[in-house]
């Protein structure tokens, strides 16, 4: 399965459940109106793709040539490069440039370079028991590492200097996607699976850095994963998609201290 044919697949995926810590107003709105990728984005995906598959990457991505477009081969190049790039995402050259680097980083790291050998790519579907609502995750990579099995997780980050990729963690929900997808692993495999994230720099020298989670921290993990499949099904359930009121439709009073 592709990565496009999981994004289709039914189920409610980590991504789409930590939208609901905003607002399920907000989840809903996302939902309903899917944003192309920013170029971070994209430019991550690609990474994840070269580093893991490598093998499989130009079925997916293609890389935009420099052509002078007011020359007629240019012109053709240009024509011939719009039909071979249809359905596939474009990165730069120099895009393709770090991304090689940050693959080599990777190979030169013993222990990033072992705990990114498995299987990759994934997909894992279940049914929650609590509510009923169909999940789904995708894991980078399911290895063995020192004797226990791990879901590894890629990310690129500007920096893994102390304390920046913890706030990344705590920004972009790192910590639920540790704790739904070890619950998913085992909904499917009936095994436990620890978690570890290898952060990479996306500058030179392209540094790394591995987080093993802990397991308090896959716990709190999974007990917010409780919590938003929970409001997820009750919003679901009762079709009240609420913003920052609550589901009280509380107001909110602006003290003296505040401002």
């Amino acid at each position: 399965m592709t990565n496009k044919e999981y994004r289709k697949h039914e189920g409610i995926s980590k991504s789409q459940l930590f939208k609901i810590t905003k607002s399920p107003l907000h989840f809903k709105h996302a939902i309903e109106n899917p944003q192309a990728d920013t170029k971070a984005l994209l430019f991550g995906r690609a990474a994840h793709k070269y580093i893991l598959e490598k093998d499989g990457f130009f079925q997916e991505f293609i890389i935009a040539p420099e052509i002078d477009r007011r020359t007629k081969a240019g012109k053709e190049e240009c024509a011939q490069f719009i039909i071979d790039s249809e359905g596939k995402d474009v990165i730069s050259y120099d895009e393709f440039e770090i991304i090689r680097h940050m693959a080599d980083a990777i190979k030169n790291n013993p222990e990033a370079s072992a705990l990114l050998s498995g299987e990759y790519e994934q997909s894992f579907f279940w049914t929650d028991e609590a509510t009923g609502e169909v999940c789904k995750c995708r894991p980078d990579c399911i290895t063995e590492h020192g004797g226990m099995k791990y879901i590894v997780d890629y990310k690129t980050t500007d920096s893994c200097e102390d304390g920046h990729f913890e706030r990344s963690c705590r920004k972009y929900g790192y910590k639920l996607q540790a704790g739904m997808y070890t619950e998913g692993l085992f909904q499917n495999t009936f095994e436990q699976y620890g978690f570890a994230f290898v952060a990479q720099e996306k500058a030179a020298p392209y540094a790394v850095r591995i987080y093993i989670c802990t397991p308090e921290y896959i716990a709190q993990g999974y007990d917010q994963f409780r919590e938003l499949i929970g409001i997820y099904h009750d919003c679901k359930a009762t079709g009240k998609w609420y913003g920052y009121e609550g589901p009280m439709n509380l107001i909110t009073e602006l003290l003296e201290e505040d401002y």
